[in-house]
Order: C-alpha cells, then structure tokens, then sequence
C-alpha cells in the first residue's frame, strides 16, 4: 500500500529518490528538445534579427527627418524595439549558445557575437553564463545578489548604503541597466566598492585584486564596448543631423533608457522576491535533481502576451531558463507547461502571477532587505567560515 501510495503521490517518495525521478523527466524534455534544434531555429533567429534591423533603420530615419513630436516618438519606439530585441531576444540567447551546434550559424556563433548593448561580450558570458547560472542565487558564488550598493537576498550582509537601495535601483540602475552591467562583469565596480563578503579577495568579484595588471585589464574590458557603442549613438548619429543634432542625441538616450528599464524590470522579477530562494556560502546540490530544483525554487516566472515575452527575450520563463539556459526563447515558452506540471508532481515550488504583480513583489522584497536584519547574523557567520 505504501509504495502505490508512492507510485500515485510522488511528493510523498523520500527526497532523494522524489528530486532523482524529477530530475529524469526533465533531463527527457531537455533530450527531446536538443534533439529537434535546427535550421527552424537558425531561421527564426534570423527573422528576428531582420525584423530588428529594419526596426532600426526605421527609428533613425523617423528621428532624424520628423518635423512634429508624433513621428518623433514613433522612431523612438522603433529604435527601443530594435535595440530590446537585440539585447534579449536575439543577443542575450545567442551568448548562450543556443546556435552554436547549428551547422552555418554564422554570426549567430556565441563567440562572433557582437553584442547591440555597451555590455562587453567575454566578461559577461563569464559573470552570468558560469558565475550566475553555474550557482544561481548561491551566497559568494552568485555575483549578481551583491551587485554595488543593492543588496537581494539575506544571505548578503547588510550594509549602511543598502538604506537606500529602493531609491537607487529605481533611479540609477533601472534607467542606466547596461552601463551599470558592464562596470559589474567588467570588473570596474571591484576597483572602486567591494561586495561586503568577508576575505580580501573574496570581495572581488570579477578581479583577483586591485593591482595596475588587474586596473588595466578592468578599464580596457570596459572602454572596448563602451567607446564604440557611445560614439555610434551619442557622437555619429547626432553629428548627421547637423543642428538638430539635439533631437537625435534625446530620441537615441530615450531608447536607451527604455531598453535598459524593460530589461531591468525583466531581470528583477526573475530572480529577486520574498518566495524566491537563496542559499548560504558552500551549498551544492547532491544530485541532478536538486540542483533543478534549485534552480526553479530561486526564479520566478511571470505571464504577458506573446509579443510582450518577445521583447523580454523569453525571460518572463526565467525558469525554464535557468533549468536549460542553451534553449531559444521560443523552446523555453513551448516546454513552459511540461514544466510547472513537472513541479506540481513532484511537489516543487513553481511561482508565477503577472508583470505587475510579480514586479511589486520584487520591489518589496528590495525595501525590506534595506532595513530588514532578520537572516544576516546567520550569514555573517557562514561567510565568515569560508574567509
């Protein structure tokens, strides 16, 4: 009786043996999928890049020749949707590698990829694809839940700055999202504020200390992205113009920060609330399984119409991204369904509710941790062991 009780609940199976069938049936959908990745992917991520190209030659030429506000702001929004489409939907999946093991690829290789953001390319498949992804939400292995003065989960100590972490997130890192990654996965953040882990180079993040070697190769990671992508918008196309070189400058910024908040917005629900799981220093997973389900139990997925997912990249299936990172967005939004039934079976903490919903739970969580002392005694003391 016991074991069909077993067999029909399988939430009711010991952990080990309930994370070890769950991890099974997902490394079956992840086989499944691989095995049906192609030429049908290499041309939707070509589609999309098209589409993004001509968004973008739309959206400067109706900002350069608009003699009203109207046409004004419909280049504006062309150019945002060029520019979201190229940071989520089609550059951030192609940094993933999800074309690599396509024959003919081309530029959509992950080591080609020249990435439409001012985020430099090699830096960042370090920081997210191996730091972030490799241990998501993991207390001095995750650089992301420590970034400079925003603290988003206990397990980083509290600090005076982080007082007033609402107000800089919402005023400076949403609006500036790309400039401020580089500055993180670059390394340049390390040379000027540690991340408040105890232990001389574990306070570094992204350099091994802050010697001239480490200073220069920091500022020449940053510059080669920065350089090029703000001459292109803030120097070439306003000079075009002649005297109405204002207009272009305002219409190309406005892209930007549309871009860079969407994104942001995108990125937080994903991965910061009060539901949302983090792990202390040295937590491993034991098994396949767990480390799934690690996965799933520190993200957060949010539902919006099709067009909407799109220009968030597929991350509203932060999930499913962080169960199968290598997968394009629209295999993530096609599993999604497998997946949460996957969690209900096997009794596996799956959240998800709306955009807004989810993003007022993040913020939240954002103000609570900038007063809220509650788990940091217990964190202080595990960091403090690794030191």
């Amino acid at each position: 009786m016991e074991l069909a009780h077993f067999e029909t609940d399988p939430r009711s199976l010991p952990d080990a043996e309930r994370l070890r069938r769950f991890g099974d049936e997902l490394d079956a959908i992840k086989a499944r999928v691989e095995a049906e990745i192609g030429a049908e992917d290499l041309a939707y991520v070509r589609r999309m890049h098209r589409f993004s190209r001509t968004m973008e030659v739309l959206g400067r030429v109706l900002i350069h020749v608009s003699p009203e506000p109207i046409t004004w702001s419909a280049g504006v929004i062309a150019l945002w949707i060029h520019k979201q489409l190229q940071a989520t939907e089609i550059g951030h999946t192609v940094l993933h590698g999800a074309y690599d093991r396509i024959e003919g690829n081309g530029k959509f290789d992950s080591k080609k990829w020249w990435w439409r953001v001012p985020i430099d390319e090699e830096s960042w498949r370090y920081g997210h694809n191996v730091r972030h992804h490799g241990a998501t939400n993991v207390a001095g292995k995750d650089a992301d839940i420590h970034f400079g003065p925003v603290r988003l989960t206990e397990q980083t100590p509290h600090r005076a700055e982080h007082r007033f972490q609402l107000l800089f997130a919402l005023a400076v890192l949403f609006p500036n999202f790309g400039f401020l990654m580089n500055l993180h996965f670059t390394g340049l953040n390390d040379l000027h504020w540690d991340n408040g882990l105890p232990g001389g180079e574990k306070q570094l993040d992204f350099i091994p200390d802050r010697s001239p070697e480490s200073r220069r190769l920091a500022w020449k990671r940053a510059l080669r992205k920065y350089v090029p992508y703000y001459a292109y918008e803030y120097g070439l196309f306003p000079l075009l113009a002649g005297p109405f070189f204002w207009k272009v400058l305002l219409g190309n910024w406005l892209s930007d920060t549309m871009r860079d908040v969407y994104s942001a917005a995108t990125i937080f629900c994903g991965h910061v609330g009060e539901r949302t799981k983090s792990y202390d220093p040295g937590t491993k997973s034991k098994s396949r399984g767990e480390w799934y389900a690690m996965q799933i139990e520190a993200s957060n997925d949010f539902e919006v119409p099709w067009v909407v997912s799109v220009l968030c990249g597929g991350l509203d299936r932060q999930i499913e991204h962080h169960l199968f990172p290598k997968l394009a967005p629209q295999r993530l939004r096609a599993i999604a369904p497998e997946v949460r039934a996957l969690c209900e079976k096997y009794g596996v903490d799956y959240r998800t509710g709306s955009w807004p919903q989810v993003l007022r739970d993040a913020l939240r969580w954002i103000d609570t941790l900038s007063r809220d002392h509650g788990a940091i005694g217990g964190a202080r003391a595990a960091l403090a062991a690794m030191a």
